[in-house]
């Protein structure tokens, strides 16, 4: 370490691939939670996270969606919001996530966007998104584009999550359902048949490691810290 000035030794851990894999795998279904982004009667992105849904059910995983109608604008209510409330308790539960957005005026829509900032980067000591897994999509009304899932994955990261590889636009997405709501077979839809499965082995392969995974340095060192400035203070 006396090539390292600025590292404090006890705190530098080495990663161990026996200390990844040390912890039994859980026994019950990958936890998902899905968020969709209009509210529109026949929303296109409803229609495909119902589509995702479905398909993560069948790879035997155990998943929940949220309904944005009634959510309010973050800050304008107090958390204790029943719908403020929903979200929350869903983004405790889950250990992977779906967010699917609309295409509009070149981004993700506002309804997606409040869904998102109505999730806390802590709740008390628990960081109810961080090492949790995220695939994102998008739906376009006309040409594919990739604006929405690029600042999905911008938001991903600043939620400290682990976005996967994978993703899904669906261009001119009117065209894609039938007159049941049902996507029509297409390679936007085996495209998201690929996204939802890299998902559930993403979420397998991380949901018991990820607080190992996350564990940082600096917050370790941070709270060394802390508790040296506690033990150290003099009389109250």
């Amino acid at each position: 370490m006396h090539n390292l000035p600025n590292i404090t030794p006890e705190l530098l851990q080495q990663p161990d691939n026996d200390l990844v894999f040390a912890d039994k795998p859980s026994a019950h279904k990958p936890r998902i939670l899905l968020l969709y982004g209009s509210l529109r009667q026949r929303s296109f992105s409803r229609l495909v996270t119902e589509e995702a849904a479905r398909l993560l059910d069948a790879m035997g995983a155990e998943t929940r969606m949220f309904n944005p109608a009634g959510l309010p604008l973050p800050d304008s209510e107090d958390v204790s919001h029943p719908k403020v409330a929903e979200l929350r308790d869903l983004v405790e539960w889950c250990e992977g996530m779906v967010w699917c957005s609309p295409e509009r005026h070149g981004a993700m829509t506002g309804i997606m966007k409040t869904q998102i900032d109505w999730i806390p980067l802590s709740l008390g000591a628990v960081r109810p998104t961080q090492g949790k897994t995220l695939a994102v999509m998008q739906v376009c009304g006309g040409s594919q584009s990739f604006n929405t899932v690029n600042q999905l994955r911008v938001l991903g990261r600043w939620m400290r999550m682990l976005t996967i590889p994978n993703q899904s636009s669906v261009a001119k997405a009117y065209q894609e359902f039938d007159d049941n709501d049902r996507m029509k077979p297409s390679p936007y839809y085996d495209r998201i048949v690929d996204v939802m499965e890299e998902l559930v082995k993403f979420t397998l392969l991380v949901r018991d490691r990820s607080d190992y995974l996350v564990n940082r340095y600096s917050e370790r060192k941070e709270s060394a810290e802390a508790v040296a400035k506690r033990v150290n203070q003099g009389t109250m």
